[in-house]
């Protein structure tokens, strides 16, 4: 029978002493003595022992070890322990549980038509290709190959491309970020499951299916994505890329196609039609063009809160030191560079917090507009740069942009967005303050011990000129706030780069219970761009419960 056994304890000093063994097999070796234990039986009968999740333990004064919960085939019969939760099952597989769909499926006539092949879109496509479909994926920006040419060109050369770049493309916005897959989804560990076990299947580490903050990088993010891809088109399905959607084709309060643009830089722009009664809306929280054409077709969508606020750089060993404490390179070998997650309510009310932290990573620009700069972190999946970097973001909500406008949320962020391109000198370079000087109101004349890693250069400015006061106000008052929680996070060398505004989708493009848009019915809304996701996770999760209510309308 299967057990699933949690909080078991193995100290780090005794992972690291692999012996004859590689680090994989003697860490087995010692979860399976240490489950023969508290069990009270002979290691001989615990076998297949598999890690379901590993957390390091960071509590200070304590000697650094890490927690698991194990699942293992036991033989014959044990005594219930007490003081350990056992689970007598094997966690079931999403895709088990998606595949009782298939009974007395009534199968669709026409092809579902996927709109963006970000998170949400790609697991769209690939479980209604494993279902027995043929989808037609489009795609706006160009496949992972094309578009990572596009990206390093302005990084180098300030050439952006407005349709494909690192918002808009084959992977969506996380392929350039450090490929976390943490999520805050309830079910977790059921399409969670499916999700992360689906990365693991196309090329990802097999690591993320245990660790607390699993990642993939985007080194390795970007192969995974191109093997889906090649998969789903192996199996019937069609995708198009540097092909828009124009217009949604409907009679009265039904879908009938997508009339579609393809703007291949070999051709001429062409127009089509493509019949459909399914097509699922996974356009990205940057579409700001195709928000604009909903909003004209009567799309119902409403504001929703979202939040800005700018980039933050440490010394990566720093914050290492800070997390890990006198056992950081030990814990820096078996668990890689230290990452963080902090809070912090303002006086003024606004919620202060980091997100998107990338360890031993990059501060890159993110840009989709010209004239509009936009910063994001990216890390490897070594995470062996320098610098440790995190998204400082304050809350913003509709009352900060109180036009009746349902899009006045776009527009408060292309104001912040060209305050930066403007500081920066209107060359793609960042502005960027020291959080000291930042603090005290005034430009940085030098930076000091951490040298900002913006990918297209910096200028040295004051971040207060792009931020609203109130979210300024909050900053100031957060970054000390965790200085107190990491030693060392309100250095006045720590440095800040803005802005930062693409946290989330200034809109929600409403859905009803059955995942059809409330205006029409045959469209899904789906993922981060619709606001009902935030995260590559959450985003992949959303598409396939999306596609399971698009099963049962069927």
């Amino acid at each position: 029978m299967w057990l699933r056994i949690k909080d078991i304890k193995l100290l780090a000093e005794k992972l690291y002493i692999a012996k004859d063994n590689t680090p994989e097999e003697h860490e087995k070796a010692l979860l399976t003595n240490k489950m023969g234990k508290v069990l009270h039986i002979p290691t001989e009968r615990v076998r297949q022992v598999e890690i379901y999740r590993k957390s390091p333990d960071l509590r200070k004064n304590t000697e650094p070890c890490f927690i698991y919960t194990v699942d293992a085939e036991i033989s014959g019969r044990v005594k219930q322990n007490k003081e350990i939760s056992i689970i007598t099952k094997k966690q079931d597989l999403y895709n088990e549980y998606i595949e009782s769909f298939l009974q007395n499926l009534k199968i669709a006539q026409k092809r579902p038509v996927i709109v963006g092949f970000g998170p949400a879109g790609i697991f769209c496509a690939l479980v209604i290709t494993e279902l027995g479909f043929k989808p037609i994926v489009i795609e706006r920006g160009g496949k992972v190959e094309e578009r990572t040419k596009s990206v390093e060109n302005f990084w180098q050369k300030g050439q952006l491309n407005t349709e494909s770049n690192i918002q808009f493309g084959e992977g969506g916005a996380g392929t350039f970020s450090d490929g976390k897959l943490n999520s805050l989804i309830r079910d977790k560990d059921t399409v969670g499951r499916f999700v992360l076990e689906t990365f693991v299947r196309f090329g990802a580490p097999k690591e993320i299916l245990y660790k607390n903050k699993p990642h993939i990088g985007t080194d390795i993010l970007r192969d995974v994505i191109k093997n889906i891809r090649q998969y789903i088109i192996s199996k019937g399905a069609e995708v198009y890329f540097n092909t828009k959607m124009t217009e949604l084709i409907t009679n009265r309060s039904k879908l009938l196609g997508v009339k579609v643009v393809s703007a291949d830089k070999n051709k001429t722009p062409e127009s089509k039609i493509i019949e459909t009664d399914s097509a699922f809306l996974a356009i990205g929280h940057s579409a700001r063009d195709t928000f604009e054409q909903l909003k004209a077709q009567k799309i119902i969508m409403e504001k929703k809160a979202f939040s800005v606020g700018v980039r933050i750089e440490h010394l990566q060993e720093d914050i290492d030191k800070a997390q890990y404490s006198k056992s950081a390179e030990l814990m820096r070998k078996l668990n890689g560079a230290a990452d963080y997650k902090l809070s912090h309510r303002a006086s003024n009310g606004r919620g202060v917090y980091t997100f998107c932290m990338c360890p031993g990573g990059f501060v890159v620009g993110a840009a989709s507009e010209n004239g509009r700069l936009v910063t994001n972190g990216m890390s490897n999946f070594d995470r062996a740069g320098k610098n440790a970097n995190s998204a400082l973001l304050v809350s913003v909500t509709p009352n900060d942009f109180s036009e009746s406008d349902v899009l006045a949320g776009v527009e408060f962020q292309r104001r912040l967005e060209e305050k930066a391109f403007h500081l920066g000198g209107e060359t793609w370079k960042a502005p960027c303050q020291l959080a000291g000087d930042f603090i005290k109101g005034k430009i940085s004349v030098q930076t000091g011990k951490v040298e900002p890693t913006f990918s297209n250069g910096y200028k040295l400015a004051d971040l207060n000129e792009i931020l609203p006061k109130d979210v300024a106000v909050a900053l100031k008052e957060g970054i000390p706030a965790f200085g107190k929680l990491i030693k060392g996070f309100d250095d006045y060398d720590a440095v800040l780069t803005g802005c930062e505004t693409r946290s989330s989708s200034p809109v929600r493009i409403l859905r009803d219970e059955t995942g059809n848009s409330v205006s029409l019915k045959g469209l899904f809304p789906v993922g981060e761009g619709a606001g009902y996701a935030g995260g590559i996770l959450s985003a992949a999760a959303d598409g396939v419960k999306v596609v399971e209510k698009w099963l049962n309308n069927l």
